[in-house]
């Protein structure tokens, strides 16, 4: 079943329009509908409230800030702290929590047989509905624990050895790369790290330190969607396409852009794609998704075989699941997260994660005139992570000074900055923390 990829008026190559962003934001008819404030004491009606006010808007309608704010209130954030740092880990909605209290209670209240048995079920409604999330078929879904995992069946798994090759992009995470050397000094295939151009101009750039890399021993390609330390976003489909042409196996890492990306993997092309919930998706934590090209099943062997093996060995992605005992409640978890991002819907989702990461850039070129962006400003070459550089401060001292003085969570990656909002996060939160960066940039400097 390959499903054709819509138009969404997320435009991810053009990024999302000043005036699409100004009429979401000041939509007269989003304005009047908006739900009062909560309290804390209706906590545990915030997402029915949340529904409703979804119902009431346009499906093109990303909303007001009145309407995010109410977003972040499905969130158990300590108050005043402002979070941006969603490429390491996101906190889960109080819908998603709950029902994982729910059930880890219900588990250890009865763990008989009879009692989880119903859990099967459960885990299946997440694998359609993932496999609906990212437009594939369910057996072309496994569910893992994260993005680790999943990279490292795919690294352990595919038939390599003396005389083979793989190349891999040298911005990756460690779970998809360093997992290739490990892999490559026990069985002595070769690993081909590329390198991007400092100032990529367009995909081009990007593309062709892969295309001079290939050579007829290249089995695999492995690269990550987004990068976590530059926040470079590179062309997966047309990457994919040409790795195809050549008989290369592809294997995308997609721990950035699972929960924010539209993503019709069909479309893309890869043969593997892994991610984690417990980042942008705002899921339970130890869980995640591999997807399986359908017919690519059989060249992995699995990691672990364990109890189900017989009838899961045939059953395409779902053969890389028999782990031994699990955590069940995390999947009624993840059915809630998967409910969450539908009732927010796609476009909206990606639409706001774009208007948040262009709120980020156009602060700090405000405040900081000496930042240099280590991500590409323009939308073709980027996603949700923003990693600038401040000429003359310690980093060092950055992180703590933010979250000691400033309440405000982010990462500092060597001498960068990296800020990674999300829905969860308003545009005042944004000011408030480029502010506070320049407030820490001007006192270094003094």
């Amino acid at each position: 079943m390959n499903r054709q990829p819509i138009r969404h008026f997320t435009d991810l190559e053009g990024g999302v329009s000043r005036r699409t962003i100004l009429k979401g934001m000041f939509s007269s008819a989003a304005a009047g509908i908006l739900l009062p404030y909560i309290s804390l004491e209706q906590q545990i009606s915030r997402s029915e409230s949340l529904q409703e006010t979804v119902k009431r808007i346009g499906e093109k309608d990303i909303g007001d800030e009145r309407f995010w704010g109410l977003v972040k209130r499905q969130f158990m954030l300590r108050e005043g702290l402002i979070m941006l740092n969603a490429a390491n880990l996101c906190p889960s909605p109080l819908s998603v929590q709950k029902k994982l209290f729910e059930l880890t209670k219900d588990v250890d209240s009865d763990p008989s047989f009879s009692n989880r048995a119903k859990y099967a079920g459960i885990k299946e409604e997440v694998r359609e509905g993932i496999a609906k999330y990212v437009n594939v078929d369910p057996d072309e879904i496994a569910l893992t624990r994260n993005t680790s995992e999943g990279n490292n069946i795919v690294i352990n798994g595919l038939q390599l050895g003396k005389g083979d090759e793989v190349i891999f992009w040298d911005q990756n995470h460690p779970t998809a790369n360093i997992a290739w050397d490990v892999r490559a000094e026990r069985y002595g295939y070769r690993v081909v790290r590329v390198q991007t151009p400092e100032n990529p101009k367009d995909s081009k750039d990007l593309m062709k330190p892969f295309e001079q890399a290939i050579t007829s021993r290249t089995k695999a390609l492995c690269f990550s969607h987004v990068s976590n330390v530059s926040g470079i976003r590179l062309p997966a489909k047309d990457l994919c396409q040409m790795a195809r042409s050549k008989g290369i196996l592809t294997l995308v890492d997609g721990a950035q852009t699972f929960g924010t990306y539209p993503l019709f993997l069909h479309d893309i092309g890869c043969d593997f794609y892994t991610a984690s919930s417990h980042k942008w998706f705002c899921g339970p934590r130890e869980m995640g998704v591999l997807y399986v090209r359908r017919g690519m099943a059989d060249s992995v062997y699995p990691s672990i075989v364990g109890v189900g093996w017989e009838n899961a060995r045939a059953s395409g992605a779902i053969k890389f699941e028999t782990l031994g005992q699990q955590a069940v409640a995390r999947f009624g978890a993840m059915m809630e997260a998967i409910k969450f991002h539908n009732t927010l819907q796609m476009l909206r989702i990606s639409t706001r994660a774009r208007m948040l990461v262009d709120a980020v850039r156009e602060g700090v070129k405000k405040r900081i005139p000496d930042a240099r962006f280590i991500t590409p400003i323009e939308h073709q070459r980027s996603w949700c992570v923003v990693i600038f550089h401040i000429p003359g401060i310690d980093t060092s001292q950055v992180l703590e000074i933010l979250y000691r003085k400033y309440n405000i969570g982010c990462a500092v990656m060597g001498t960068n900055i990296r800020f990674s909002p999300h829905f969860y996060n308003t545009l005042e939160d944004l000011d408030k923390a480029v502010q506070a960066v320049a407030q820490i940039s001007a006192a270094l400097k003094a």
